[in-house]
């Protein structure tokens, strides 16, 4: 065993003590992997996009975002693609975070003649536009016939349309998750009033393929590479210190945060000084698939306390959901690990905290106290080296942050290792102002 590894004796994926070298009986906790795309990785394979589409169906709706794809150097090669495969297209452009309208308007203008594919390209917001109208266009169903917390609760029946996933930033992992985060305001309600962020949800919304080419990472600006970065880090972090991880979620989370430990910070340093594509190839790989584990590890472990306040903090103020994770994360992880300390001292959580810190130090022997204080340092440097702003800085004032923690307790706070009392959850939010 590593020296200070804090390797866990309990849970999921813990051995028999005492058990001999030919009699080792592990003995797992019970634990399911969920539906999973076919990942298709790599540099240049979305030259692979038209053929892997005639493959599903003979028509396409093709969603990216407001115009960054559509200006890149892809985008012609694709819609000669597209056409060289016999593969009829439509297009839609997503400007902003999807909302239920939008999904709703689309569905409604295809709905005579769907397309036998939907191909969302794009970051979260277009993959996430995407996934719900592919989940809509067979079902006969609305988005609020669906959506948590504010929808009509109707279960969703399916069929989904076939859909294929590309992201071009590395950060929400939606390329290989069930859930479409959509935004609005509920019917009736004030033009004033506070507007929500919520998932419509179901296996049935997997994308059947995903392509990962960090290629299309290449003009991702400095903002962008942070805001994102830091959400799949917190995504990574939380599911590998989630009460339902599991032996599979964290071999994922642990390569995720191995990939983002170098590759975040060298990306966005890249960026910043205006260096070639070419300068940050392999930080972009890295941060791909960082981002790829960090969707794979939320959807079968949960998350935890940054994303039940940021979601929070999403509904009531412009805070873009990773500029969100990137402000909340260290004040978030220390408030989880004094109250690990205090109230639940044998937590495997304090073990796995001590071996993120180890992973992201790159020092595999540090004693699990200094790692987990190495891992707030980390995290810390981070949130000032990417230059993530100040909740304040959004509007947010010292007079609101009772009312965001009592709409902090959502689902993702179910699998927080520790459960924070409101004084914790005020404290992560005054810290942060």
């Amino acid at each position: 065993m590593t020296v200070g590894s804090g390797a866990r004796r309990e849970g999921a994926g813990a051995l028999r003590e005492g058990a001999g070298a030919a009699d080792v009986e592990a003995v797992l906790a019970p634990f399911a992997v969920a539906r999973l795309p076919r990942l298709v990785v790599g540099p240049g394979r979305i030259a692979e996009l038209p053929e892997i589409v005639a493959t599903l169906g003979p028509s396409a709706l093709v969603v990216t975002g407001a115009r960054s794809f559509r200006e890149s150097a892809a985008w012609a090669p694709l819609v000669a693609g597209l056409e060289h495969a016999g593969v009829a297209w439509d297009h839609v452009a997503v400007g902003a975070e999807p909302s239920p309208e939008l999904v709703d308007e689309t569905v409604a203008a295809r709905r005579g003649g769907p397309p036998g594919v939907v191909v969302g390209i794009g970051g979260g917001s277009a993959l996430d536009a995407a996934k719900a109208i592919a989940g809509l266009l067979r079902s006969r169903t609305v988005a609020l016939d669906h959506l948590e917390g504010v929808g009509r609760g109707i279960p969703y029946p399916g069929p989904a349309t076939p859909f294929i996933a590309v992201p071009t930033t590395a950060g929400t992992g939606s390329e290989v998750t069930k859930n479409a985060v959509l935004s609005g305001r509920p019917a009736g309600a004030a033009p004033s009033s506070p507007p929500f962020k919520k998932s419509f949800r179901d296996e049935q919304l997997v994308a059947r393929v995903a392509i990962l080419d960090p290629d299309l990472l290449a003009g991702c600006p400095p903002a962008v590479i942070a805001g994102d970065g830091m959400d799949a880090v917190t995504q990574l972090l939380e599911a590998f210190t989630s009460t339902a991880a599991s032996p599979f979620t964290d071999a994922v989370a642990r390569a995720g945060l191995e990939a983002a430990a170098r590759a975040l910070p060298a990306w966005h340093a890249a960026a910043e000084g205006g260096a070639p594509p070419e300068a940050s190839a392999a930080s972009r790989s890295a941060m791909s698939w960082a981002a790829c584990c960090s969707g794979i590890a939320l959807a079968n472990a949960g998350l935890g306390a940054v994303h039940g306040i940021v979601a929070a903090l999403g509904a009531a103020l412009p805070v873009p959901h990773g500029v969100g994770c990137g402000i909340l994360l260290a004040a978030a992880t220390r408030a989880n690990l004094a109250a690990l300390a205090a109230r639940a001292p044998g937590s495997a959580a304090l073990a796995r905290y001590a071996d993120a810190g180890r992973i992201l130090a790159g020092d595999p022997v540090l004693h699990d106290d200094r790692a987990r204080e190495t891992l707030l340092a980390t995290l810390e440097a981070w949130t000032s080296t990417l230059g993530m702003p100040r909740l304040a800085d959004f509007g947010a004032e010292s007079g609101d942050v009772q009312r965001l923690v009592a709409e902090s307790r959502g689902s993702s706070m179910r699998t927080n290792p520790v459960v924070l009392t409101d004084e914790e959850i005020a404290g992560i939010l005054g810290a942060t102002l």
